[in-house]
């Protein structure tokens, strides 16, 4: 139902001897330049111990269109099976106005379920009243029925059955939605519906707002950044200062930040700004805290920051049933991708491991959704000793380190294939701009640096294809102007982005791969 969440702890920083994820336990050490003693006191009261990065966390709020999706098929299910039962003959040849009634009745329940927010699960609310408001639904569903058979006619014959239905119908949608509020609980407890967020700012609006989510503990402010240093706290309420604003724009915590706050004064327009310019380049949503005004506004802002229920399934354009759509898409064609290309990708791993010494597959961090970092799988095109995991050379004609079998399978672009085992497992989608290797340079300067907006890429996840790559922007980025090109493409495309526009470039995907003899790839 969820993607898996990976969980970052102190045993497994331990187990790693000092890994990757041995870096989001030193954070007082990496932003902010003094030694700091307590260690403990550095990581400050709203630490979680579960580390959940936000697309984990994206993954658990999208849950709620997964449940109607269950619901959906579990009414409709019943109500063939019902309408099977009640019917003559077989139920493809039964008069329609035998099927009728438990159609009203299905669509009303289902309806009624989604405009009620019944896939919501506020924070607080009483699994008995939110399973009783189901059973009221379901009860007006079956009255609705019952009018519909009336009125078509053959009362009697549609009664014992539509009950029989209504019956069936509750007792699966109260498990179901059992099951569903269990689910829920267990995420909250986790974590996983708990937002992440930073502010910048040590002022006594930061003050304010930690103090108060200290009492609700709906709400994780994981750190504070300043510009102004020398004249800042080493922590507010326990909650550390890690460094300046330009610290957080590199700092490992953002993959697991949600929003981040500005909490200075709105009056201070000019430094407003300037931090909303600085910080734009960030992936993460920035928002401004404006001081409130007494116990119930306060109470009012830390509702909107800490609001995060599921996924609201009702909308026919917003991000999540967005976000829900396209997992659901890249699940499916996923799925089916990897089954018929199985034979071609054995072949394809049986030429590698013929064709050179070495692994079979080249795994390469990348960047991810939200600035992630993920492990990206392809099949081994390079000579083992020559592998380039940071991307500091990028590949150029008639490079020495590609060997027989790579060049033809980079060429046709067989080598991505294994990235359908990223895409499956919620890291990547089939389309989306392509995932940069962490540090790869263009010359002799990151190219993250060049543009000021790059990392507006990360705002969705990375794709095998994309918008960019069908644009003839594909392979290596010599120059700055490349980088630009590709990276004003790709926010095209996380701008534009719905299902219709994903179809059309899986489409041509691969006329244009085949088409295209200058790629460097």
């Amino acid at each position: 139902m969820t993607e898996a969440a990976s969980r970052i702890t102190r045993d497994d920083v331990s187990a790693t001897g000092g890994s990757d994820a041995a870096g989001l336990y030193a954070w007082a050490s990496a932003a902010v330049a003094e030694p700091v003693a307590d260690g403990a006191a550095r990581r400050g009261p709203f630490r979680p111990d579960v580390w959940l990065n936000a697309r984990q966390r994206h993954a658990s709020r999208l849950a709620g269109h997964y449940f109607r999706a269950f619901d959906v098929l579990a009414v409709v299910a019943i109500s063939m099976l019902c309408a099977w039962a009640a019917a003559p003959g077989p139920l493809l040849h039964t008069e329609l106005s035998r099927i009728a009634p438990f159609a009203v009745g299905a669509f009303v329940v289902l309806a009624l379920m989604r405009s009620l927010g019944r896939y919501r699960f506020s924070r607080g609310q009483s699994t008995t009243r939110h399973l009783a408001s189901v059973a009221a639904i379901v009860a007006v569903g079956a009255i609705t029925a019952l009018g519909a058979g009336a009125l078509i006619g053959g009362a009697q014959t549609h009664s014992s059955a539509l009950l029989v239905w209504a019956g069936l119908t509750l007792i699966t949608l109260n498990a179901l939605h059992m099951g569903w509020s269990d689910l829920v609980s267990r995420w909250r407890a986790s974590g996983a519906l708990t937002p992440n967020i930073v502010l910048v700012g040590a002022t006594r609006h930061a003050e304010k707002l930690i103090k108060e989510a200290l009492k609700r503990r709906d709400l994780n402010v994981l750190g504070i950044f300043d510009d102004r240093l020398a004249r800042s706290p080493r922590a507010i309420e326990g909650v550390p200062v890690l460094g300046t604003a330009d610290d957080l724009l590199t700092h490992k915590m953002t993959p697991y930040v949600d929003k981040v706050v500005l909490a200075i004064d709105p009056k201070a327009e000019a430094r407003v700004r300037e931090l909303n310019a600085r910080l734009r380049t960030l992936p993460n949503e920035v928002t401004l805290l404006v001081e409130p005004n007494g116990a119930e506004e306060t109470a009012n802002a830390l509702d909107r920051l800490a609001a995060a229920p599921l996924a609201d399934v009702q909308g026919v354009a917003d991000p999540d049933r967005r976000a829900f759509n396209k997992r659901l898409q890249d699940l499916i064609i996923g799925l089916i991708a990897m089954a018929l290309l199985a034979p071609v990708m054995a072949l394809i791993a049986l030429a590698v491991r013929l064709d050179s010494r070495g692994p079979i597959f080249f795994r390469q961090r990348r960047h991810g959704f939200n600035q992630e970092e993920i492990v990206v799988w392809k099949f081994r095109s390079m000579r083992q000793e020559t592998a380039d995991a940071t991307a500091s050379r990028q590949v150029t004609h008639d490079d020495d380190r590609v060997t027989k079998v790579g060049k033809f399978i980079r060429k046709t672009s067989l080598d991505e294939l294994p990235q359908l085992l990223n895409v499956i497992t919620g890291e990547m989608s089939l389309v989306g701009p392509r995932p940069h290797a962490i540090g790869m340079r263009t010359g002799h300067v990151e190219s993250a640096r060049l543009v000021a907006e790059y990392a507006h890429r990360h705002r969705i996840k990375p794709g095998m294809t994309g918008w960019a790559a069908v644009n003839g922007s594909r392979g290596p980025l010599h120059t700055a102007q490349d980088v630009r090109r590709r990276v004003q493409l790709d926010i095209d495309y996380v701008e534009r982005q719905s299902l219709w526009m994903d179809l059309w470039i899986m489409t041509i995907t691969i006329p244009v791969l085949l088409g295209d003899r200058a790629a460097i790839r």
